[in-house]
């Protein structure tokens, strides 16, 4: 794929983000193999949610920023069909706040630009293995876990069949918001803390990044790695 492409896709990100929170990102690094398009961004904590996250209202400040980037995507998401000649089957976006990182993630219909291939260190199988035991820690051992490694740097992670069946009536009941909230916190604590990881990359990972599609039962997972 062209790298003018991905370069015009990563600074209309930013003119969107600034448009819509009034100040844009450090940095906005779009990455596409597969079917996956994944823009990084840094940076990008406004001086209000600062305070607000510093006076102990980080979950509020999370569902205001998920209804203003959802609104975001979906003016980007036209601009990725028309840049990459195909539809947006899917998105997802997550958030590190503490670090001040995230991604917006743009699943297509169809492959854009050739399958990149791992790096010959990084055992799968162990990767999966380990996905599947952090996994188990707080809710099942997915039904399935497809790994798709996008560059050096970055892996996506899909997992289906990972809802409990009180998460399912929760999501049924109207219950998602909370849900989300609460898996967020908890996933990411033990991906972070008991992940092996670094041993399994051979690289420390900067990032985890998490986002569920609850009507699907199914996640999305990105590693973003100090390469």
């Amino acid at each position: 794929m062209n790298q003018e492409i991905l370069n015009s896709i990563s600074s209309f990100t930013s003119k969107i983000l600034r448009k819509n929170f009034g100040r844009g990102p450090q940095l906005c690094q779009s990455t596409l193999s597969d079917r996956y398009l994944v823009v990084y961004i840094r940076g990008f904590i406004s001086p209000m949610e600062e305070v607000l996250i510093q006076q102990g209202y980080r979950n509020q400040v999370d569902k205001a920023r998920t209804v203003i980037i959802n609104h975001a995507i979906e003016e980007l998401k036209g601009v990725v069909e028309i840049s990459l000649n195909r539809d947006v089957f899917d998105h997802y976006h997550d958030w590190n706040l503490p670090n001040n990182t995230g991604i917006m993630m743009f699943v297509l219909d169809a492959r854009v630009g050739s399958e990149c291939i791992p790096e010959e260190h990084v055992n799968l199988k162990l990767l999966e293995s380990e996905v599947a035991r952090i996994s188990l820690l707080v809710e099942k051992v997915p039904d399935q876990i497809k790994i798709y490694p996008l560059s050096k740097s970055l892996y996506v992670i899909e997992r289906r069949g990972i809802f409990v069946p009180i998460e399912k009536s929760l999501i049924q009941k109207g219950y998602a918001d909370e849900l989300k909230v609460t898996k967020d916190e908890l996933e990411k604590s033990h991906f972070h803390r008991n992940g092996k990881f670094d041993e399994i990359f051979k690289a420390s990972v900067k990032d985890i990044f998490i986002d569920w599609n609850f009507k699907e039962d199914k996640s999305y997972m990105a590693f973003i790695l100090d390469n």
